[in-house]
Formats: structure tokens, sequence, C-alpha cells
């Protein structure tokens, strides 16, 4: 990332236009000031949170996570209000700020099911699977394996047969989650068929990472791509940072879903979890036609 940069600043002082390389809405004098009162009260409210957890004797693990989830939910909650309500937002990109809105929470529910491949997946790996001989640590190496795998598919799909073709962003999401929910269904046949108690077959793993990974591959730089194109112009830094606040705050959730997880929850717990992300899925692709002419009227208009 580091040598990713410095080739960015040197390159860019080469072929980038002094435009581009200007930030559109700079802080101003007033703001800053405003900025630095801000960030003073968020580290007094942290503070306090610390003081009143220690007073309390409740400064643990348990309760730092806690505020860690309350605080990675909100912050994003709160960078949509501030772009909803700002002055320097229009009322054509308000409207394409609420568009985005199902997008971001698409993307949260995939983050939670991809990011639970490191916990509970890696417990079923350890736990539950028929390793002969393999570490159970290797299956971590399936998410970018698979990506590496499947990248020069879709790059020819979407750039070389479909073209202009290609479905819309939020069909790509919808069928995102769909892949990813079906990944976690996939991993409740193993504890129905066999019981939990068992050392399952590798590729019960494997499989479900393909189809997460499949997921990501619709998701992941598709959403990245709709963020800076559905960004106010005021907010285009920001509007990618919320899009990174998409997995940060799946992450938090998942902090609160894993303890939900055990060898006697593991049919339901998968099952619930799949479903649920399935039908967000479906239920997306039934609202994609209304985002997609929001989204047509919005280039129209522009």
């Amino acid at each position: 990332m580091f040598i990713g940069l410095v080739q960015y600043t040197v390159d860019g002082r080469k072929h980038l236009s002094n435009v581009s390389r200007k930030a559109p809405s700079p802080l101003q004098t007033e703001e800053m000031k405003s900025l630095g009162w801000k960030l003073g009260l968020i580290l007094i409210a942290i503070i306090l949170i610390l003081f009143t957890l220690k007073v309390s004797d409740a400064l643990n693990i348990d309760s730092i996570i806690n505020v860690l989830t309350a605080v990675a939910i909100l912050v994003p909650v709160v960078y949509f209000v501030v772009m909803l309500t700002s002055s320097k937002t229009t009322k054509f990109e308000r409207r394409k700020v609420i568009a985005y809105i199902p997008l971001f929470i698409a993307a949260m529910l995939f983050w939670i099911i991809e990011e639970q491949g490191s916990v509970v997946l890696a417990l079923f790996a350890a736990n539950q699977t028929a390793l002969h001989g393999i570490p159970a640590s290797w299956f971590q190496s399936l998410n970018p394996l698979f990506i590496m795998l499947f990248t020069p598919f879709f790059v020819w799909l979407w750039s070389k047969k479909l073209r202009d073709k290609q479905p819309a962003t939020g069909v790509k999401f919808a069928l995102g989650l769909v892949f990813a929910g079906l990944s976690y269904v996939w991993m409740a046949f193993p504890g129905m068929l066999f019981g939990v108690n068992n050392h399952f077959n590798p590729l019960w793993l494997v499989a479900s990472w393909a189809l997460v990974e499949v997921g990501e591959m619709l998701i992941s730089p598709v959403g990245l791509s709709a963020s800076a194109k559905m960004a106010p112009v005021a907010f285009q830094a920001q509007m990618l940072t919320v899009w990174n606040l998409s997995d940060a705050t799946a992450q938090a959730a998942n902090a609160q879903l894993v303890k939900l997880y055990s060898p006697d929850t593991e049919v339901a717990y998968f099952l619930i979890i799949g479903f649920i992300t399935v039908l967000a899925g479906l239920l997306l692709w039934v609202a994609t036609k209304k985002i997609k002419i929001l989204n047509d009227s919005l280039s129209a208009t522009n």
C-alpha cells in the first residue's frame, strides 16, 4: 500500500490534471474550528465511557467489544444523516444518497457472512473437518484463492461479454447476497445429514467458500464503483469511507452474532443467517427496478 501511494503521488504529478488533484470541497477555516470542537467532544465522551466502566467494575473485554459494536453501527448512520442534511448536498445528490442506502445495507449483510469465514468457518475447519493432515489454517487461503480464480472471469464477463448489457448494480448486489446466503445454507447440510458430532469432507468448506466468493465478485468491486458514482461532490472521499464502514458495521454485528454459534446451534445458525441473506437478496432484486429507474432519471437530469 505504501509503494502504491508513492507511485500514485509521483505519477499523479505527471498524468493527473490540476483539477483532479485538488479537493472539490476543502474544509474552510470555520469548518476546521467546528471539527476541532466535535473531535474534542468525542474524545471527552470516550474518556467518560471508559471512566464509567472502570468505576462500575465493568471495564473488561466484553464491555469494550459492546462499545465498539455500538460505535461501528452508529458511525455510518451519522454519516448518512450528515450527507442528507448538509447544505452542500443538492437535491439531485440527496436522491442518489437515498438510492445508495439499500446497497450499503446489502453490502453489510454480505460482509457479515464473508467475514465469518475467519471465525465460524475456521472453527468448523478445526473441529468438524476431516483434515487428513492438512492444517486447518490453510482453509483461510481459500478466500484469496477463489478471488484470484474468479476475477479474470468476471472481468471478461463485464467488459467483453456483456458490456452495455450487463445487469444493473442492484441486480449484481442481489445476486451477491443470494450466493452468500446459499454458502451458509450449504453449510447446514452436513449437520442435518450426518449430525454435528462428525468430521466432514473438506469439500463442504471448499464449496461454501467458492459460493461466497462469487458473491464478493458481485458486490465488492461493484460497490466501490457505485460509491464513487453516487457520492455527492462535497462528500466523495467520505462516501468511500462509508463503503468501507459497511464491512466495519458487519464485523461489529458479528461480534455479537458469533456468540450464538456452537455445535448445538450450528444447523439453525447457518440456516437462519443464510435464509435471511437470501431473502434480502430477493427483496433487493424486486426493488432494483425502482432503483434503476431512479438512477436512470438522475443520469438523464445530470
